[in-house]
């Protein structure tokens, strides 16, 4: 078996895996709805934000937020594939421990992408009309989303139960949501509430998307772009190695 042969039928696993679980992608598209609808919603009735009602600023966040949960939350197939010994069946055939996690990567941003795209469909009941930038927003989901699932891959890798990954991955989803300015404008914040949105890589995932859908930046899609491929590409150097020493 080749590396590539391998990379496609761990890609595909995953991809069906997907598909069946439809209780899954409902929760998953669910939540963000719940948080534009009802949340954006309520807030929006009593104020805005410069010269945008809230609910429309709070939806490039939510698009955000969607890919967030789902990616991280994508390593916990890890866990299950120890516990079932399905990694067993994975590692004693000929390809590249390195390969199997870029499967399982591309896997989990198959997932996160599709589950944005349904979100993004009720952009024109916002008013938000797509033209070219709508190429340059999946740009950027897609570099956000590989490195949050190399996130959750690097997780399960060192999980040995679910539930044990449920909690280290809420401690990590919330901070990184609250902090990215999703739900919020990143200017006239404390000090100490600044340091920290800008050390959230997700921050310049928001703030990109955000700029694309209703031109409001704060730091320029240029820069946005330099820290998102940083993230990415830092995630999956911790994700391969964490990968190589992944104990079954």
């Amino acid at each position: 078996m080749s590396e590539l042969t391998g990379l496609y039928a761990i890609w595909e696993r995953e991809f069906k895996i997907f598909l069946r679980e439809k209780s899954r992608i409902i929760t998953t598209i669910i939540s963000p709805l719940m948080w534009l609808f009802i949340f954006g919603g309520g807030l929006g009735s009593s104020f805005s934000v410069g010269n945008f009602n809230y609910q429309l600023f709070l939806y490039p966040g939510v698009v955000v937020m969607s890919v967030l949960f789902s990616s991280i939350f994508y390593g916990s197939y890890v866990v299950w594939d120890k516990r079932l010994d399905f990694l067993k069946e994975v590692l004693v055939a000929p390809i590249n421990r390195v390969t199997i996690f870029f499967g399982k990567v591309l896997g989990g941003v198959t997932d996160a992408v599709l589950q944005a795209t349904i979100i993004m469909i009720l952009a024109p009941l916002f008013g938000i009309s797509f033209g070219l930038q709508f190429l340059l927003i999946y740009v950027f989901l897609f570099i956000l989303i590989v490195g949050l699932v190399s996130i959750g891959l690097t997780i399960g890798s060192m999980m040995e139960s679910p539930e044990g990954f449920g909690l280290i991955v809420s401690f990590v989803n919330f901070p990184l949501f609250f902090l990215s300015g999703a739900l919020f404008p990143l200017n006239n914040l404390p000090e100490w509430l600044t340091v920290f949105t800008r050390l959230d890589p997700v921050t310049y995932g928001v703030d990109a998307i955000r700029s694309l859908m209703i031109g409001v930046s704060t730091f320029g899609l240029a820069f946005d772009f330099l820290v998102l491929i940083g993230f990415g590409l830092l995630m999956i150097g911790i994700g391969t190695f964490a990968f190589r020493r992944m104990k079954l």
